[in-house]
């Protein structure tokens, strides 16, 4: 069995990883085909039509400027990958630097940049998030690089432990005795071999950095409305339950559904990239 169908049937080895996957397809599919989906403009406000149940014009109902939920939320999913995705590659980007410079040189450079990634990790991340925004003000892409940057520690951790793992094998010690520079044996030959558990990682992290961003958003901290933004669908919404639960429901049952098929999937990603794994379940 070749390498590629091995590691298919082990990734797909669980039912529900498959279906996490067709979950976040779904989700994506919305996300890039929003104005073909949408029904109506999910900035429009009706003042005639506000917090109206489902109905055969409005799928899921309207909020309370009688805006059409369901396009709403169609338009919402961009904003969820969009966050969630480069979010994740900001932080990976840069936590992978610094923990593959810290792992391979070590002694002061290891203790200089693991002091600044302990104090970033002694703010917890949506308090950091918070302040960053507060700072920098509001706005999707200073959402993207503020999320990024609250968990970066995270990635430089995990990077500086693959690398410390790595640094004194003989491949990479043959490729000093060549003379091949510094950055040379970390980018061809070190880092390689660390990418498996990095894309693990940021699978996982991707369902935490939405939920982060709904979290913001709810707090009013997000993204500027009229912006479609699940977190903030449920913050309008869940003073409406008792009159129009599905105007709150809707949106926190679609970031819900995302976050745990992103973390599903990368459950089963790390099944089948770790050969001690594969099989096991």
């Amino acid at each position: 069995m070749s390498n590629r169908k091995r590691f298919f049937r082990a990734l797909f080895n669980r039912k529900i990883v498959a279906v996490a996957l067709v979950v976040i397809l779904f989700f994506l599919i919305c996300a890039v085909a929003s104005p073909l989906l949408a029904t109506h403009d999910p900035n429009l406000n009706d003042l005639y039509s506000v917090t109206q149940g489902p109905s055969s014009e409005h799928v899921l109902g309207t909020d309370q400027l009688g805006r059409d939920v369901y396009s709403r939320i169609v338009y919402g999913a961009r904003v969820a990958f969009l966050v969630g995705i480069l979010a994740v590659l900001i932080s990976a980007v840069l936590g992978s630097a610094i923990g593959l410079v810290a792992g391979y040189f070590g002694g002061w450079i290891d203790n200089v940049l693991m002091r600044i990634v302990e104090a970033m990790m002694a703010i917890p991340p949506v308090v950091l998030a918070l302040a960053l925004v507060a700072i920098f003000g509001r706005s999707v892409p200073m959402l993207i690089l503020v999320l990024g940057i609250s968990n970066v520690p995270s990635f430089a951790r995990m990077m500086r432990g693959q690398v410390l793992t790595v640094r004194d094998l003989d491949y990479v010690s043959a490729s000093r005795i060549r003379g091949n520079s510094d950055f040379t044996t970390m980018v061809k030959h070190i880092l390689p071999n660390c990418l498996s558990p990095m894309i693990i990682v940021m699978t996982q992290s991707i369902g935490g950095t939405i939920l982060a961003e709904a979290g913001l958003s709810f707090l009013g901290a997000g993204v500027l409305p009229p912006t479609a933004s699940w977190g903030a669908m449920v913050n309008d919404g869940y003073t409406y339950l008792e009159k129009c639960p599905v105007f709150a429901l809707a949106p926190g049952t679609a970031v819900i559904l995302l976050v745990l098929a992103f973390n599903i999937f990368g459950d089963g990603l790390r099944d089948a990239l770790d050969p001690r794994l594969r099989g096991s379940r």
